[in-house]
């Protein structure tokens, strides 16, 4: 165990201690919620009525075994945080959301998903175990053996079930940097093609891929990152500082290179926003120079981002240029790898979005989890798509038809942002029967929100 392990213990059965007196101190059959001063929720909802729960003292890593390759973490820890105290190890989560300040917690009750899916499936499937705040007031140790129904209905459940208090998961080695290739493809047929392959055998042109993810800018031009953990030394990027990383993906054709510290590929997201931070000139080079670096990252962006929505802002320019407002259209799906060139194109013709985010992923055990039932051993990629569009006839207009081409293709959408389904429709693609069985064993006086309720009526 790492040195300092009794002492994080002691300190997180305290913030255990004070999350149980926050809720016994809510008077019975009221409603409750996480008090949290981060989310990375992007979906509305209505002003909270619930009492926020203490959970000050759950935002740390409790211990990292090197030799078992396990991490004992607190629920609200960061994964900033939490990478932090494994690179000194040459260990990583077995797959690291792309934003720092996601949550361990939030990644799992939630869905997390990263270039290592493709090979490690989703954050929730390197839990062994975890301590879960019910409903009920209770904190319960779910695990494959033990409160095994909650522990498999837990990953896209939102909070509705409970809350991670503590989480164990597995860590794999990693080595200092991270060899990058970036392969141009001019066709979408032939990208995907490439990634199934990839996929399927773990190499690209006889050399192991241990990352894989990409970029669509347009029907003619995509890319994938092909990624190979190395011990060998030589100079690194550093998407820090003026150059941008999404823009150094891009090249006439075939293959280009570059290589960063294993600590920077797992961030190399988060100083951009991906491509969002553009959207605050951040790009622009005067403004990023003058922009200190320390707010070059995606929890700066997002409080920007919240008082823009906060005072409607920018509804306000589009009304002083004589524009409609917009459509916020920020999504991740999942469809089937042979489904997705169809979906690219169908979305490049009808959603004037760009660039797009592809992240394959396969489930690495043989079983499905009920509320995001995605079939085992078969293969999906997540495609990213976070801007706006001109406001439709009806509310929701492009939302709700990329819902339905998604689903049409027998895919899934994360519910971080907003959904518009019916009752019946959510209830089939998220497991409703499940989800009711296990929230009445569990949250038998509905302390906590109801999914649906949470998800689509954004409550």
């Amino acid at each position: 165990m790492s040195a300092p392990a009794t002492d994080a213990r002691t300190a997180h059965a305290a913030g255990v201690e004070r999350l149980l007196a926050s809720y016994r101190a809510v008077p019975e059959a009221s409603a409750v919620r996480l008090a949290k001063r981060t989310s990375n929720l992007f979906r509305t909802r209505a002003k909270a009525d619930a009492a926020g729960l203490d959970t000050s003292g759950l935002t740390h890593v409790i211990a990292v075994d090197a030799v078992a390759r396990t991490a004992d973490v607190a629920g609200m820890c960061t994964y900033e945080d939490l990478v932090a105290a494994t690179l000194p190890f040459g260990l990583a989560p077995l797959v690291v959301p792309q934003l720092k300040t996601i949550t361990l917690g939030g990644a799992v009750t939630g869905l997390g998903i990263e270039s290592t899916s493709f090979r490690n499936g989703l954050p929730h499937e390197s839990v062994l175990e975890m301590d879960i705040l019910t409903g009920a007031g209770e904190v319960l140790t779910a695990s494959p053996g033990e409160h095994a129904d909650l522990f498999r209905a837990f990953p896209n459940s939102y909070g509705t079930l409970g809350y991670a208090v503590r989480l164990r998961i597995e860590l794999e080695p990693v080595e200092p940097f991270v060899a990058l290739t970036h392969v141009r493809f001019h066709d979408l047929d032939e990208l995907v093609t490439a990634m199934d392959r990839i996929v399927a055998t773990g190499e690209h042109d006889g050399e192991r891929v241990d990352y894989l993810d990409g970029v669509v800018f347009g029907p003619d031009e995509g890319y994938l990152c092909l990624g190979a953990k190395t011990a060998e030394d030589g100079p690194v990027g550093d998407y820090t500082r003026q150059q941008v990383y999404y823009r150094s993906i891009q090249h006439a054709g075939g293959a280009e290179h570059d290589r960063l510290t294993a600590h920077d590929y797992l961030w190399r997201w988060d100083t951009d926003w991906f491509w969002c931070s553009e959207a605050f000139g951040a790009q622009h080079p005067l403004v990023r120079r003058l922009w200190p670096r320390r707010l070059r990252r995606s929890s700066a962006y997002a409080k920007l981002m919240r008082l823009e929505r906060r005072y409607d802002i920018g509804d306000r320019l589009e009304r002083l240029k004589g524009r409609p407002p917009r459509e916020r259209v920020i999504q991740d799906i999942e469809v089937p790898i042979e489904r997705t060139a169809e979906f690219l194109r169908w979305f490049l013709a009808n959603v004037p979005i760009e660039p797009i985010w592809l992240c394959p992923l396969r489930l690495r055990g043989d079983d499905a989890w009920p509320l995001y039932p995605l079939e085992p051993h078969r293969a999906y990629v997540n495609v990213g798509f976070w801007s706006t569009v001109p406001v439709g006839a009806t509310e929701g207009e492009t939302n709700r038809r990329i819902e339905r081409e998604v689903s049409a293709l027998d895919g899934h959408k994360s519910l971080y942002s907003d959904a518009f389904y019916s009752r019946a429709e959510f209830d089939e693609l998220y497991g409703g029967d499940a989800y009711r069985a296990v929230k009445q064993a569990y949250d038998p006086d509905s302390r906590l929100l109801d999914l649906y309720a949470k998800a689509v009526q954004r409550r």
